[in-house]
């Protein structure tokens, strides 16, 4: 059984803060978007789709218990509330995508002449979809991914590694480049993951480490500093990686450090994946160079954990995220329609996307 980074019911959302594994496993009740903000922007949650779909659930139960008259003005006030949500973490797409789908929905439903009653509660069905929609993807993307690894790469058993945190505590479950990962290990086709730090957060090894050892899949924590000669040392059969936000020509935002690693990766031939649901695919945006890079607080690079580890009065540079040219990406990019070179990518979402 994966872990459980978010737990809803109607009227109700409560997330595992983050901040605090894997010492503590504390779950704090969210009860309005100013809550939901909070979790997002402090890091209580992280990973382009979990932010998604806790910035939206912390809309529907704030909606849950709103009293709106009309429909103009409910659609007025919902709409407010998700552009407040986009501004918690601006590099990750996926709550941009969310807004825009869930105004989208709102235009349509009132053109049928609904009323804000019923406006309300569909707006919240098909936000409480988000979990479950969020949940089959990622299935979807673990097996394309692990299928397609298992036919391209010419080992007897896979040794992958990755980077920050893509799995359950960063999405609704199961998780994205992790979610591969787990797929390799449920098919018998992995041999050993290795998981990087992640600094200045250390996302992979408090968060990753922490999944990796909850599902008994047999792994290694490696610092950054460390990815090169491992892939050197180690046999690594592949680098799978998530995604905050992929252009519509591949370049991929993505944790810090992200870009390093590709470029070992192509230095020592071994096949990089970014894994990622289509939602965090922006297809408006043209290249890697139109992708806002979210800057965090200092003290995340100068202390730990509230302790200081750097010389006082050094000057500081903190971007949270770097960007991967496409012809970097040399496995391909993993979504739940499939596996895609990026130069395809676009063409390839277009077509399923306005299929259905």
């Amino acid at each position: 059984m994966s872990l459980e980074a978010i737990k809803y019911s109607p009227g109700h959302l409560e997330i595992l803060n983050q901040l605090l594994l894997p010492h503590q496993s504390i779950y704090e009740k969210v009860n309005n978007t100013e809550d939901g903000w909070q979790a997002i922007r402090q890091m209580k949650v992280r990973g382009a789709p979990a932010i998604a779909i806790v910035g939206s659930l912390s809309l529907a139960v704030e909606l849950a218990s709103k009293n709106i008259d009309t429909v103009d003005c409910l659609v007025d006030w919902v709409a407010a509330k998700l552009d407040y949500l986009v501004t918690a973490r601006p590099t990750a797409v996926n709550m941009a995508t969310a807004r825009d789908n869930l105004k989208h929905f709102m235009k349509l439903k009132k053109q049928s002449e609904i009323s804000a009653e019923k406006m309300k509660s569909s707006l919240i069905n098909e936000i409480e979809g988000m979990l479950v929609k969020d949940i089959s993807d990622n299935k979807a993307i673990g097996s394309n991914g692990a299928e397609h690894m298992m036919r391209n790469i010419k080992a007897e058993k896979i040794v992958a590694l990755t980077h920050c945190n893509t799995g359950s505590l960063a999405t609704a479950g199961f998780g994205t480049a992790l979610g591969v990962v787990r797929a390799l290990h449920e098919k018998g086709a992995l041999d050993h993951a290795y998981c990087t730090e992640t600094r200045p957060y250390n996302q992979g090894s408090r968060l990753t480490a922490y999944e990796l050892v909850h599902d008994h899949i047999p792994a290694t924590l490696i610092a950054d500093s460390m990815v090169s000669i491992t892939l050197k040392e180690k046999m690594v059969s592949v680098i799978v990686v998530g995604a905050d936000r992929v252009a519509a020509n591949g370049d991929t935002a993505n944790k810090i450090g992200t870009y390093q690693l590709a470029i070992s990766a192509k230095y020592h031939n071994v096949p990089f994946y970014i894994a990622a649901p289509s939602t965090s695919v922006d297809l408006t945006c043209k290249s890697g160079g139109d992708i806002v890079i979210e800057e965090r607080p200092l003290q995340e690079l100068t202390h730990i954990q509230g302790h200081p580890i750097a010389a006082p009065g050094i000057a500081c540079w903190n971007p949270a995220f770097d960007v991967t040219p496409a012809e970097l990406i040399t496995g391909g990019i993993v979504t739940e329609f499939g596996v895609f070179r990026p130069s395809e990518l676009q063409d390839e979402l277009e077509k399923r996307l306005n299929s259905d």
